[in-house]
């Protein structure tokens, strides 16, 4: 695939909140079924990975309404297959990056309202998917350390990890590339990114008022509110021309 190095400017939503969550909306609504379906494989790979761990979750949900609050008493790492079903899901999680890298794309091409392909969803597996997937464990990790932190310091450190997926995609950056990017636009800019993350989590999130089932239609939108702020502060990436295969 050829590098995004060159821009066309200005085309993408103002360096504000508001105007990147109104951009995120509108690039949502042309790759919403798509991020259904992203969601469903993910949850159907999750399904799948319990049956092959053998890890019964209503065992463990029968402990805790037993223990009544007094969870100290649980031995998580007891319960039979347990073991097998976190480090398979650790991997499944891991894996499932080139996905949202794949939704990026989608909502870029549907800016600039070219056809999308269900093929377009896993381009991130045939482009730069080694350093892909190494940034996918590290925002993890950094974003997983932040949030059990009290859970409030994970709100101020995802800011600064917004940009990493679609300067991994659109500049087929290193994952240390897209690290220092991320890091470098946002600190200068740390208001904005800091109101556009928040938002974008908090609807990314309120799929849960619907018994949780709403949120397969909303946990992707965060990952559009990235593309957005990209476009923002980087300029909307010129269309894809041709494709070929870099790892």
């Amino acid at each position: 695939m050829d590098n995004f190095n060159e821009f066309e400017q200005p085309t993408g939503p103002q360096k504000s909140t508001g105007d990147i969550i109104s951009h995120a909306f509108e690039m949502y609504k042309g790759v919403f079924l798509y991020a259904i379906l992203a969601m469903v494989i993910y949850i159907l790979a999750s399904i799948l990975i319990q049956a092959l761990s053998g890890f019964d979750s209503m065992a463990l949900s029968e402990e805790m309404r037993e223990a009544d609050g007094d969870f100290s008493s649980i031995n998580i790492w007891g319960i039979p297959g347990v073991r097998t079903y976190y480090g398979l899901s650790g991997l499944l999680g891991l894996f499932a990056a080139p996905l949202y890298v794949g939704l990026i794309y989608m909502a870029n091409k549907y800016n600039f309202k070219e056809p999308i392909q269900l093929s377009d969803l896993f381009i991130g597996y045939r482009q730069n998917l080694v350093n892909i997937l190494i940034y996918s464990l590290i925002s993890s990790i950094i974003i997983g350390i932040s949030f059990a932190m009290c859970v409030i310091p994970g709100f101020f450190v995802l800011p600064l990890l917004m940009l990493g997926y679609p300067v991994l995609l659109f500049e087929n950056a290193t994952f240390s590339e897209a690290l220092t990017k991320s890091f470098s636009i946002a600190k200068e800019n740390y208001g904005v990114f800091l109101g556009a993350s928040f938002l974008g989590l908090l609807i990314s999130v309120a799929g849960v008022i619907l018994c949780g089932i709403g949120l397969i239609a909303t946990m992707p939108f965060l990952l559009i509110v990235m593309y957005s702020t990209y476009c923002a502060f980087c300029g909307r990436p010129r269309p894809l021309q041709t494709e070929k295969q870099i790892l």
